[in-house]
């Protein structure tokens, strides 16, 4: 029995944060998933199992059958730069680390993915052994982009991001954060005056975005590609699992172990890792105090302090 639009149920996470996150334009996005969920469904020959929840953040995740039985994941995402080329990254990837993927729309729209084990990420897994499964995992996305790809450069997105962080240095929640965050800004633009790397990059690599497979132990999803260098990369993981990490006895020591461990099981330079995890962890502090989440943004901010 082909599936409704009334079937189609929109998990409350998802409605939160695009609300949220884009305001009007959200809400519009999120009314059209009903009909667009059941046009894919129809074109790609597929039967719905079920909404998966609570999903994603920005995206909604359905669990589907192929027309042979196979299982498989359709996925609607919030259509926005950061995501728009990531069919292109999975494609280029064929299954390598991450996710495999099995159709796209144009402008991946909507993308049909292998199935993983969406309830096995692993953030369910203790920390150290997560890191060291994360890092062998992100080392086998670092490969060469393919010729005359259209994937964002680290160098051009961090110089949008640096304009976003000089405009927001002037609300006025960020009074007290000027001097970390002029840190922050003339770091990027030294690191942005000195990279060489040019490896395709995941652009969201944190625990949450890696699942168990059966085809493999770990598989990445949810790409944001963009192509530069691995330092940038793993920076984002560097500051994962930030609420364990404020826990522990003497967190700024075990952040910098952190760093150090990570730098030396992949390989990358430490003081590049070190700068990057700042640059990246004030811009994501100043923007979860913009959208409203100041304990996220505190969490943050605490560690790029730290660093």
């Amino acid at each position: 029995m082909a599936a409704t639009e009334q079937q189609i149920s929109i998990p409350v996470r998802l409605r939160q944060t695009v609300t949220a996150w884009e305001g009007e334009p959200g809400v519009r996005w999120l009314e059209s998933l009903p009909r667009l969920t059941v046009q894919y469904l129809d074109r790609w020959d597929l039967t719905l199992e079920r909404v998966f929840e609570p999903g994603g953040q920005i995206s909604l995740v359905l669990y589907v059958r192929r027309a042979d039985g196979t299982p498989a994941v359709l996925k609607l995402g919030l259509p926005a730069p950061e995501t728009v080329q990531e069919h292109a990254a999975l494609a280029h990837w064929d299954g390598r680390g991450a996710v495999r993927l099995l159709e796209a729309a144009p402008g991946g729209e909507a993308m049909l993915l292998e199935r993983l084990h969406g309830e096995v990420p692993l953030l369910s897994l203790a920390e150290s052994k997560a890191m060291l499964e994360a890092a062998g995992t992100l080392q086998r996305l670092w490969v060469a982009p393919p010729e005359d790809h259209g994937f964002t450069s680290v160098a051009d997105y961090v110089t949008g991001l640096c304009g976003t962080l000089r405009s927001r240095r002037e609300l006025a929640a960020a009074a007290d954060l000027r001097p970390l965050l002029d840190e922050a800004l003339e770091t990027a633009a030294e690191l942005l005056g000195s990279g060489t790397e040019e490896l395709l990059l995941h652009g969201d690599f944190h625990h949450g975005n890696v699942l168990a497979a059966d085809r493999s132990p770990w598989l990445a999803i949810d790409p944001k590609p963009l192509v530069g260098e691995r330092a940038y990369d793993l920076a984002w993981l560097a500051q994962d699992r930030l609420e364990t990490l404020a826990g522990v006895p003497g967190p700024q020591a075990a952040a910098r172990r952190r760093i150090q461990r990570l730098s030396d099981a992949v390989e990358v330079d430490r003081e590049r890792l070190r700068s990057w995890t700042l640059f990246r962890t004030v811009e994501a502090g100043l923007w979860s105090l913009e959208v409203g989440d100041p304990r996220s943004a505190g969490l943050f901010l605490e560690f790029a302090a730290m660093l």
